[in-house]
């Protein structure tokens, strides 16, 4: 599974009813609408995603984690975990701990302070600004958990 991939069904796992609109789906995952269009593609492909037409307005779409989906996620999470262990965590010494999670943490978005100060949608709610603002509201970055310590299971 690509990294993509991985990023958009935890996207979608995360997500009020593991749906998710594909504009929001985009923009949680850094990638273009049509970038985002082909990795749905991929995963519907595979039955670990179904696009449906959004319930709100019936113009766009929404992607939609299917069970098979979130078995799909739950198999490759500890390959994923351990990747993250051994590229990242395994370089941060125990006394740059306390940084590194302070650091990990304002970039996932839990710093509401420091994300007002420089991001127009660091407020749910406040009209994006930028190249979002077709997306509407902002609804905030999502939930990152970040496993701080080696032999968690987070």
């Amino acid at each position: 599974m690509s990294l993509s991939e991985y990023s958009a069904l935890m996207q979608l796992s995360e997500a009020p009813n593991r749906r998710l609109r594909m504009t929001e789906l985009a923009a949680r995952c850094a990638l273009s609408l049509s970038g985002m269009s082909r990795i749905v593609s991929r995963l519907e492909g595979t039955g670990a995603v179904e696009r449906v037409r959004a319930c709100d307005d019936g113009r766009g779409w929404t992607a939609v984690l299917t069970d098979a989906g979130l078995a799909r996620l739950e198999t490759a999470w500890p390959t994923h975990l351990a990747s993250v262990r051994r590229h990242l965590l395994a370089h941060v010494t125990p006394e740059d701990l306390p940084a590194f999670a302070a650091a990990a943490e304002r970039f996932a978005g839990g710093d509401a302070a420091a994300r007002a100060a420089t991001d127009p949608c660091a407020t749910p709610g406040d009209a994006c600004a930028g190249p979002t603002a077709e997306t509407g509201p902002c609804d905030g970055p999502p939930a990152v958990q970040v496993c701080l310590e080696a032999e968690s299971d987070c």
